[in-house]
């Protein structure tokens, strides 16, 4: 008997961890030119930019990347081909696109969601003093990476 629904969302997940690192990891090498390695250690480092993008369709939730400031500032460098220090704005810009690109490429691994899932217009948050509360209604990937030492984290939060 085959899995419906929220039931087919929930065993379809156990798979969906392993794509979610992999489509980050393309999303860095390919428009970023660099690879990122697994952050050692369990606990989450400080983070203080949040980037995310909402699902809606066939999967409804959240794609969400954080980092640090200083990362955030290296990859717009990286795609805009400038000094890191001289980035302003730029920071957030790209680290929302990132995101977009992650959301985009995971969503693509998965059979029969390019079509049938939309990604909303990023949304980047920078600071450290707030709270996210999702109304995902199951546990969250999380996918924790690193860059120059520096920690990349992304999660899926999914709502059935």
């Amino acid at each position: 008997m085959m899995a419906t629904g929220a039931n087919a969302i929930d065993e379809s997940r156990k798979s969906w961890e392993p794509l979610l690192d992999l489509a980050t990891r393309e999303v860095f090498e390919m428009m970023l030119g660099t690879q990122l390695k697994s952050m050692e250690g369990a606990d989450d480092p400080p983070t203080d930019v949040t980037s995310m993008v909402g699902l809606a369709g066939q999967l409804c939730g959240m794609v969400s990347l954080r980092c640090t400031r200083k990362l955030a500032a290296l990859m717009a460098s990286k795609m805009l081909g400038t000094d890191p220090d001289a980035m302003g704005p730029e920071a957030a810009d790209a680290c929302g696109e990132v995101c977009n690109m992650v959301a985009g490429n995971f969503k693509n691994k998965i059979a029969g969601l390019n079509d049938g899932c939309m990604l909303s217009v990023p949304t980047v948050v920078t600071g450290s003093d707030y709270k996210l509360r999702s109304l995902s209604d199951s546990p969250s990937l999380e996918v924790k990476l690193e860059l120059d030492r520096m920690p990349i984290i992304v999660s899926l939060e999914i709502h059935s």
